[in-house]
């Protein structure tokens, strides 16, 4: 039988399957690790540890990972075309053209306004705090990260917000030296990425990514430092002054081989460009941080 003119063959539609498999691609689900700071405010509250708590993390850490991942569908889509300028985000879906911007647009906004009404449902001011986080990446999305230094720490600002929501949910208190922690550590990995961002795009910076002009390799690598400082030095008074157990400052070794091992990293072996990546590619951060999270529970729980 001849197909007529107005008709698509079958094998010209995209399958559905497919598109949906480029919709989950889009939300970047390797990226959703950053969000187990969710979990933080949770395994630090060890000697209180149930099975109700356990769950609204888990919840809010899921709710985080949909409502970030709606951040990354919109910043794809302002983004597509300078994406396509870059060796490895250019084949993103929406910059390689596999993925059609409206589909991807339309799918995150229903994300969006169900993943936030969860989230008021379970905890009223986590819903407002996600809205918040959601705000703020949207900012950043549309002209913060433009700014420079501003730009690094929005990035780290959103991985505090991550930690304060699961406080929220479980009714942890926290100190302002475990925020603080989350935010030094989130602007040393914000950091090493600009720095990767800027020796891999040294020729083509500016087409890429606006901002990288303004940074310099040895503006980077002073940063660096000092923030390395701070993250070891905010942790190390957390564990000084925490309520739980003044034992924890058994894992302030943990803390330092893993930010000297994420330096060798960066400047010996180039990397840094995705430090979600690294968490379960290297060997040694995959093992100082198991070894932390261990000790940590050992040392609430005994």
């Amino acid at each position: 039988m001849e197909l007529g003119k107005n008709t698509i063959p079958l094998e010209g539609r995209p399958a559905l399957m497919e598109v949906a498999l480029l919709l989950v691609k889009q939300m970047r689900p390797r990226q959703w690790s950053k969000n187990l700071l969710v979990f933080g405010a949770f395994l630090f509250s060890a000697d209180s540890m149930n099975m109700e708590g356990l769950m609204a993390s888990f919840v809010a850490f899921l709710l985080f990972c949909f409502v970030s991942g709606c951040v990354y569908i919109l910043n794809d889509y302002v983004d597509r075309e300078a994406d396509r300028q870059h060796p490895e985000k250019a084949k993103r879906p929406m910059a390689s053209g596999r993925l059609n911007p409206m589909t991807a647009l339309l799918f995150g906004a229903v994300l969006l306004t169900l993943s936030l009404t969860a989230a008021f449902l379970q905890h009223v001011p986590f819903g407002f705090l996600l809205a918040a986080y959601f705000i703020m990446n949207v900012s950043y999305s549309l002209k913060l990260k433009h700014i420079v230094i501003l730009d690094i720490m929005m990035i780290a600002s959103g991985f505090g917000l991550r930690a304060l929501g699961g406080a929220l949910v479980i009714d942890a208190g926290f100190t302002s030296w475990f925020l603080m922690c989350v935010f030094c550590i989130s602007l040393f990995l914000a950091i090493g990425k600009r720095r990767h961002e800027l020796l891999l795009l040294e020729h083509n910076k500016a087409s890429h990514r606006k901002v990288l002009v303004s940074y310099s390799e040895t503006l980077l690598n002073q940063l660096s430092g000092i923030v390395t400082a701070m993250t070891i030095m905010s942790y190390s008074l957390y564990t000084f002054i925490s309520e739980h157990s003044i034992y924890l400052m058994w894992t302030i070794p943990c803390v330092i081989y893993g930010m000297f091992r994420y330096l060798y990293l960066i400047h010996v072996l180039g990397k840094g460009g995705k430090p979600e990546e690294l968490l379960y590619e290297d060997k040694g951060i995959l093992a100082s941080t198991l070894v932390f999270g261990i000790a940590v529970i050992l040392i609430l729980k005994v």
